[in-house]
């Protein structure tokens, strides 16, 4: 039998991307833990310096990451009284070994302080991500809305749905 010398190599390259995947999906689930654990620090930290937050049109971009939890604490403390964040569909395309850019579906709920209904939001999280020191990091993430309902703001970035013919 005549082995392949580059095999060897080769799976280790395939294993290191799968690893690279698995910790980008658990960079967004940590999003969505933290999130709904309302721990903005810990937010703050799945992100890279320069990072830059949309959460949509009607909300100020958030840019850096040690703005991040300041920004952050004041819906999540003022606003919300619970939340429910449902990641799934996660989709990444690498740029190089040290970049990528992620797509991962979202579910969220929300429980709101003043009383209004429930607020529900079917979307999708879109992130650049990159291999830091200290490993991947967001350097930006975009929410964009397929749809929501008792949601509270009225304008967000669309999905990108074609429309039908």
């Amino acid at each position: 039998m005549d082995e392949n010398p580059q095999l060897p190599r080769r799976l280790a390259a395939e294993h290191a991307r799968l690893e690279d995947r698995w910790q980008i999906t658990e960079l967004l689930n940590a999003y969505a833990f933290h999130f709904d654990r309302n721990e903005p620090e810990a937010i703050a930290a799945l992100f890279a310096s320069e990072a830059v937050i949309d959460y949509g049109p009607e909300v100020a971009p958030i840019h850096g990451s040690d703005t991040i939890a300041s920004r952050i604490s004041g819906g999540l403390n003022e606003i919300f009284e619970a939340t429910s964040h449902h990641i799934s569909n996660v989709s990444i395309e690498f740029d190089d070994d040290a970049s990528a850019r992620a797509v991962a579906y979202v579910y969220a709920w929300h429980r709101y302080r003043d009383g209004s209904p429930d607020g529900h939001l079917w979307g999708q999280y879109h992130a650049q991500v990159r291999h830091t020191a200290d490993g991947w990091r967001m350097a930006s993430l975009t929410l964009k809305a397929a749809g929501t309902v008792d949601f509270h703001r009225s304008t967000m970035h669309s999905v990108g749905r074609k429309p039908g013919s």
